[in-house]
């Protein structure tokens, strides 16, 4: 998929600079390290919402990751700015899932896909419970119509 249809489908983007603790012994980004990127995006499309911080249902329940697939595109070395794109995709009873791209800014690179979904749970009776009706429509007011449910 070309790299502007990709991105047309996404509402938010945040930036991240590769640190040197980012990369590995071959002088590029070590794989592992786009789960905190991705992470910090989340967290970043949660608080352009007002949904950061929000108690989800009531106090105790939190999403917690479900699943994740990630594939690797390109790779990105020390000091590139890289775009991290977030949207929520799907949003079901209990989970959310979320789509997210990243890619390398001084030549509009895609470097990684994800796919997180995480699922809303009561922490202290370890079980799924439903995502309230009010985070729901401020996803749906945001995301619009490429929202599936």
């Amino acid at each position: 998929m070309e790299a502007d249809a990709n991105r047309r489908r996404f509402k938010f983007s945040t930036t991240h600079r590769v640190g040197f603790s980012d990369t590995d012994a071959q002088g590029i980004v070590y794989y592992g390290r786009y789960l905190p990127y991705f992470d910090r995006a989340r967290v970043e499309y949660h608080r352009s919402l007002g949904l950061l911080g929000l108690e989800v249902g009531r106090e105790g329940n939190e999403f917690v990751m479900r699943a994740l697939t990630v594939e690797y595109h390109a790779p990105a070395v020390f000091d590139d700015l890289i775009e991290v794109y977030v949207r929520m995709a799907r949003i079901g009873r209990t989970s959310a899932t979320y789509e997210l791209a990243a890619y390398r800014a001084r030549d509009d690179v895609l470097l990684v896909t994800a796919s997180q979904t995480l699922v809303l749970v009561d922490l202290q009776e370890r079980q799924a419970v439903p995502i309230p009706e009010s985070y729901r429509e401020t996803i749906r007011a945001f995301e619009g119509e490429s929202l599936e449910e």
